[in-house]
């Protein structure tokens, strides 16, 4: 099935663009939902999945998961404690949850490193939505009613987390230009613009 990614940098109004974009090809969308698909099957919150993204953890952190889910299996059922999901299992869901996502039917996909996951599909548009800091900046500060020094830490606070995150993840640069088809400056584009331009490209390259 075909399948659009979209990556986004915080403030370039991704999100509202993946939006456009489903509701214009009719295909489902999946952005927030993501993490909660991914928490569903953990049997966790989507805020302990997010924090296990966020934080890359330790060697010493690593053999104690191992040990502690290795000793979980061997005592008896009413002694056994959830432990949080470790972050290879978190990994191994949000994959899963991606090719169940593309396997329904065409999807615009939005985050979590999906890029990365459907990199070699033929059938696949993957986009990069940028912006200039200080656009991004200007944007965070009229949605959430902050003001520019906070804007600017939140920009910066998640674009970060992002790029750790794919790198952790896939091992892969989040802004490498080659992970994409198409790189969109929303700023110089629009929001309506950017899913203009992506909705033509899927049509052009008979995705859609």
């Amino acid at each position: 099935m075909p399948v659009i990614t979209i990556s986004r940098m915080f403030g370039s109004g991704g999100s509202e663009i993946a939006r456009l974009v489903a509701e214009n090809l009719g295909w489902t969308l999946l952005d927030n939902a993501f993490v909660e698909r991914v928490a569903g099957r953990l049997h966790a919150t989507p805020a302990i999945v997010q924090s296990i993204e966020e934080k890359a953890p330790s060697l010493t952190e690593r053999i104690a998961n191992a040990l502690a889910y290795g000793a979980q299996e061997i005592l008896s059922a009413p002694l056994k404690a959830p432990l949080p999901p470790a972050e290879d299992r978190v990994l191994e869901v949000t994959r899963d949850v991606i090719d169940d996502a593309v396997a329904r039917g065409p999807v615009v996909l939005v985050g979590r490193g999906a890029q990365m996951r459907l990199a070699t599909r033929d059938d696949a548009l993957h986009v990069l939505c940028t912006a200039p800091r200080e656009a991004a900046v200007d944007r965070v500060m009229k949605r959430e009613q902050v003001d520019a020094a906070e804007a600017a830490r939140r920009v910066d606070e998640e674009n970060r987390r992002r790029t750790q995150f794919v790198k952790r993840y896939w091992n892969r640069g989040w802004l490498d230009a080659s992970n994409y088809h198409l790189c969109v400056n929303t700023a110089w584009t629009g929001i309506d613009g950017a899913a203009r331009l992506i909705v033509r490209m899927a049509r052009e390259h008979g995705l859609a």
